[in-house]
């Protein structure tokens, strides 16, 4: 009994030296968005995690357009990696490097692994995750990935806590399911503001956040990306600068990539 008491007494003392310890450190942050929507999600992203964006077999380009930003935006102007099937290449074609560029991407940052099946492809997520010179991973499954159940994400989100690479899981055509994923997100092309001369808009997106690990969900925003300038904006806002029309919200209804068409097959 007197074991027991003492005991007892050192595992308070442990748990009263844990209270006192400080915190972990916060991990650093990227712009995913204009100003009111990263200071709503604690000053944007965190990198070094794993954010899911959901997108319908419709809206893939829109996906593919929002996470190649948001890689671009975490990466800084290290290489960005994007993992995809040989069955999404043959059926969504390659990304088209003028489209990239078009985005504000230079498409010499942009590497591409075609690998054969899901299997080999969360297996080289993994093992790119682990190499910190790396800027950003896009991790592309399409329809169910039976394969990617919770024990594959939380190896995906040990790897990029440990190197501190942002992992973007592109999901298209497919529902979410349990996951160590940082964030989720559904994606979907959203309308534009012509630029004058009814010249066609930039790219923008309708944003849901369906989950997060840390703080509310389930707000929703349409914001808009200036490729010239380099940063989101809010694509409700239509006001424009006395200097720089280009500050109009924009659209995202066609979105140059992935390819399709001629420019299927064509590489970055």
């Amino acid at each position: 009994m007197a074991e027991s008491i003492h005991s007892l007494a050192a595992l308070k003392r442990h748990i009263a030296t844990l209270d006192r310890a400080p915190a972990a450190e916060a991990s650093p942050r990227f712009t995913c968005g204009p100003a009111v929507m990263d200071a709503a999600l604690g000053g944007g992203l965190a990198q070094g995690r794993v954010h899911e964006i959901f997108a319908s077999v419709e809206e893939e380009g829109a996906a593919a357009g929002l996470a190649l930003l948001w890689a671009r935006q975490a990466g800084g102007d290290a290489p960005l990696l994007w993992l995809r099937s040989a069955a999404a290449i043959r059926v969504a074609g390659a990304p088209y490097g003028p489209g990239l560029a078009a985005l504000g991407l230079d498409p010499q940052r942009l590497l591409i692994g075609m690998m054969a099946d899901d299997a080999m492809l969360l297996r080289a997520a993994v093992d790119a995750l682990r190499c910190p010179a790396l800027g950003a991973l896009l991790i592309d499954l399409r329809g169910p990935a039976s394969l990617l159940d919770l024990t594959a994400s939380r190896r995906l989100a040990l790897a990029a806590e440990t190197s501190g690479v942002t992992a973007l899981l592109l999901r298209i055509g497919g529902d979410p399911m349990p996951s160590a994923a940082e964030t989720r997100w559904r994606v979907a092309a959203a309308p534009s503001v012509p630029l004058p001369g009814q010249a066609p808009g930039q790219s923008a997106f309708d944003l849901t956040l369906l989950r997060r690990r840390a703080g509310p969900d389930g707000m929703m925003w349409r914001l808009s990306w200036d490729s010239h300038k380099g940063k989101f904006g809010d694509a409700a806002d239509e006001r424009h600068d006395d200097d720089d029309s280009r500050d109009t919200p924009l659209s995202g209804a066609a979105f140059p990539l992935p390819g399709v068409g001629p420019a299927a097959g064509r590489a970055a």
